[in-house]
Parts: C-alpha cells; sequence; structure tokens
C-alpha cells in the first residue's frame, strides 16, 4: 500500500511540538526547583521593587526585540508571511511583562534611509533574527534565578518560545 503524502509531512509539526514541549518542560521544572532555595540575602522571596525591575526590563529587552522585526519586515516585505506570527507572538510577551504596545512600522522605508545601506538577504535577516532571539532567552533563562515564583515561569515560558522561535527562523 502506498502512503498518503501527508504522513510524511507530520513528523514535522510533531517534531516541534515535541521539542516546545520538551523545553517549556524542562525550563518550569527548573524554575520551580530553583525558586524555593530563597533569595541570597536569607530572605525566602525578591523584594517587589526587584520584581518591578526585572519585568520592566524583560518588557523593554522584548520591545527591542519587536523593533529588530519591525526592521526585518521593513527591510525585507517579503517575509511578512513568515515574521507576522512570530513578531505577534513577541508583541503579546511585551504585553505580558507589562510593556506597552507597539504599532507595527510601515513595512515601506522611509525617505530618511541612507541610499548606502547595503541590500540585506533573506538568510541575513532570518539568521540575525534568531541569533537575537537565542541570546534573549539565554538571558531570560539566566534571570531565573533572580525572579519570583509566578514572573520565573512567565519568564520560563517566553525564554521557550524564544527559542522556538530561533528554530523555526533557522530550520522553519
Amino acid at each position: 500500500m502506498i502512503v498518503p503524502p501527508t504522513s510524511s509531512a507530520r513528523p514535522g509539526p510533531r517534531r516541534r511540538t515535541l521539542l516546545a514541549s520538551l523545553a517549556g518542560a524542562a525550563l518550569l521544572t527548573g524554575c520551580s526547583d530553583g525558586g524555593d532555595d530563597g533569595a541570597e540575602g536569607g530572605r525566602g522571596a525578591p523584594s517587589v521593587s526587584q520584581e518591578k525591575r526585572l519585568r520592566a526590563l524583560a518588557a523593554r529587552e522584548s520591545a527591542d526585540l519587536l523593533g529588530q522585526y519591525d526592521e526585518a519586515l521593513a527591510a525585507l516585505p517579503s517575509l511578512a508571511a513568515r515574521l507576522a506570527p512570530l513578531r505577534a507572538e513577541v508583541d503579546r510577551h511585551v504585553k505580558a511583562f507589562g510593556g506597552a504596545p507597539r504599532p507595527t512600522r510601515p513595512t515601506q522605508p522611509s525617505g530618511s534611509t541612507a541610499p548606502s545601506t547595503p541590500p540585506v538577504g533573506e538568510k541575513d535577516v532570518l539568521k540575525a533574527l534568531a541569533a537575537a532571539e537565542r541570546t534573549l532567552s539565554d538571558r531570560r533563562l539566566g534571570a531565573l534565578v533572580d525572579a519570583p515564583a509566578e514572573l520565573a515561569r512567565l519568564l520560563a515560558s517566553v525564554a521557550a518560545a524564544g527559542a522556538g522561535h530561533a528554530y523555526l527562523l533557522t530550520e522553519g
């Protein structure tokens, strides 16, 4: 019997879903194990101001990443179908951390763009976005140690999403 072509496409999405699920589960397990040990000063929980500072930093970093997506879309509007869902998710991350939502930048560069800007290739743009996602994901994993439990779970979830974005940008 001949296997229908749809069955050959099934391992990709299942593998991605599995990888994302495993990464998220590992991160959340790591968060709950490290979060119960207490803070450095012998106190059980980080201060409210520390949590606000961590949230503000996470929102700012997500907003910066969102700006990189906007720049990529402005440089290469042909990537809109591929980048729009990832950009929308990064925008939700900004909001989840308490940051202000950002409007989408126009896809056509303004007249102030320097004519000496070299043309950018799709692979280079995708590689740069994947590197930015990976770097931010790693920073968020490092911030888990200092975060209170609820924020640590959010950071872990967003870090896992960032790792998934990096994978999709390079492999997808």
